[in-house]
């Protein structure tokens, strides 16, 4: 792959600067472009597939701006996401990093095996990993390492 492009779908800005900085400092010849939502992830992916969609889990409807509050939070925006690019047809590499360790639904709690199960059995085109984040430790830096390496991506000594 001589050039890698990006869509990192991720709402809050700490997690989301910390996983580009990881990622410029791992992969050489990037190109990262950003949403915030589930709407400016979907207009992004009909824009322009990326080679790999990092999708955070838990997003907005809209974007945030200065006079709007985002719309109604959905625990599985990232969800959305996935079921339209299903719908759509719009397959690329996604692997989902979220900081929660467990969902809430209507049926009860969710935890990150399960929901990598349910995710890889209905995406099963796309769906190349869940990742727990937290800034505090190194093991999703671990866990994104293999997963881009297994996609055929050259990693930087990091």
């Amino acid at each position: 792959m001589n050039s890698l492009s990006i869509l990192l779908v991720e709402d809050e800005g700490p997690k989301r600067a910390h996983i580009e900085g990881f990622l410029k400092g791992s992969v050489s010849n990037l190109h990262i472009k950003n949403a915030t939502s589930v709407n400016s992830a979907l207009r992004a992916l009909e824009e322009k597939l990326p080679d790999l969609l990092l999708l955070d889990m838990s997003l907005p409807t809209f974007d945030i701006g200065v006079r709007e509050g985002g719309g109604r939070p959905q625990g599985f925006g990232g969800i959305e996401v996935m079921r339209h690019m299903q719908m759509a047809s719009l397959t690329c590499p996604t692997v989902v990093i979220t900081g929660y360790e467990a969902f809430v639904r209507d049926d009860g709690p969710v935890d990150l095996s399960k929901l990598t199960l349910e995710l890889n059995e209905e995406f099963p085109d796309f769906m190349r990993g869940v990742l727990h984040f937290n800034s505090t430790y190194d093991e999703w830096k671990k866990s994104l390492t293999e997963t881009l390496s297994n996609l055929g991506v050259n990693m930087e000594a990091t």
